[in-house]
């Protein structure tokens, strides 16, 4: 499926900041299958500008009649979570692309640890009735400051392998307990702030984890920051980037060709050559190494800015 009108079937508050979106076809029928850890990208067209966010499928994957997507409102990010609770009503059509997944279970695993914080809950929505269905073993922490903030725990099977860690009740997630004297083979996924992700790797390494069991996902909203000029070498153009505005933005609204999967520096379609570079790049991307950040012959433009004198873009 490449990227369709979809109607907004239900939207559904599941805390004071959180809300359910279900989409379904306009005109009936199914949708194509997924697999947990999937996302989408929604279009929305919010005044003379076009957003585009990634979020994470939280419907049963092997459920074709529709999508469904939870999100978190933050009132100072760029507008994309504000114009969802805002604008988008039942009854609405909005563009959504096709599944894609940089976050699936590594089938091979002998089991699976699923480590989420607040909103990082999401695509563990759909990876639990898919382990489910495939009677394999897993355990989830679901880690939040307090039950107000949950959203996720409405939408938690009741089953023995799910815990919640509500830090105001006392019950921190304790990471080093949770990976020790995991069986061999067993691999975690962690979804959510970045000191969550950073917290879960660092004690894997210590506990002498192989790099290759361990996974994360975040996906990143484009900072603000001072407006900043970019020339693109093959376009023959040169475009300004403004402050609330991501230099792969700036790209499209110049209809400049630029690829894209999740727009939040985790999946590397993006990836474009820097031919000249007088001044700093601020990568803000978990895609490129530190040492291919430190050399500043690449960028991702769906989150990265600059400052400086001169950049010069292979696009």
């Amino acid at each position: 499926m490449t990227a369709r009108m979809l109607r907004v079937a239900e939207v559904t508050p599941l805390s004071p900041l959180v809300t359910r979106f279900r989409f379904e076809c306009p005109e009936g029928g199914t949708l194509p299958l997924f697999s947990g850890g999937a996302h989408v990208v929604v279009e929305m067209p919010d005044g003379a500008t076009l957003r585009r966010n990634a979020y994470s499928l939280i419907s049963d994957p092997l459920d074709g009649s529709g999508y469904e997507i939870a999100v978190r409102r933050e009132d100072a990010g760029r507008g994309g979570s504000r114009f969802m609770h805002t604008h988008v009503a039942v009854g609405d059509l909005l563009r959504v692309g096709a599944p894609v997944n940089l976050f699936a279970p590594d089938l091979r695993a002998k089991k699976h640890v699923l480590i989420a914080g607040g909103i990082g809950i999401t695509p563990f929505l759909a990876q639990l009735r898919q382990l489910t269905r495939l009677q394999m073993p897993f355990e989830l922490h679901y880690c939040a400051r307090s039950r107000a903030e949950a959203a996720g725990l409405s939408l938690l099977p009741d089953l023995p392998q799910v815990h919640a860690h509500i830090s105001d009740e006392g019950d921190r997630l304790d990471i080093g307990a949770v990976l020790a004297g995991q069986p061999l083979g067993t691999h975690v996924y962690t979804c959510g702030p970045e000191g969550l992700i950073e917290a879960v790797a660092g004690t894997a390494t210590r506990l002498n984890w192989p790099k290759a069991a361990l996974h994360s996902e975040a996906f990143l909203s484009p900072p603000p920051g001072a407006a900043f000029k970019v020339t693109l070498a093959r376009s023959g153009i040169t475009i300004t980037v403004g402050p609330h505005q991501s230099l792969l933005e700036a790209m499209e609204e110049a209809q400049v060709d630029a690829p894209w999967l999740c727009r939040g520096g985790a999946c590397g379609q993006c990836e474009t050559a820097v031919l000249s570079c007088k001044g700093r790049i601020e990568h803000h991307d978990h895609w490129l190494s530190n040492a291919e950040k430190a050399a500043q012959q690449k960028i991702m433009p769906c989150v990265s800015r600059f400052q400086g004198e001169d950049l010069t873009l292979d696009r």
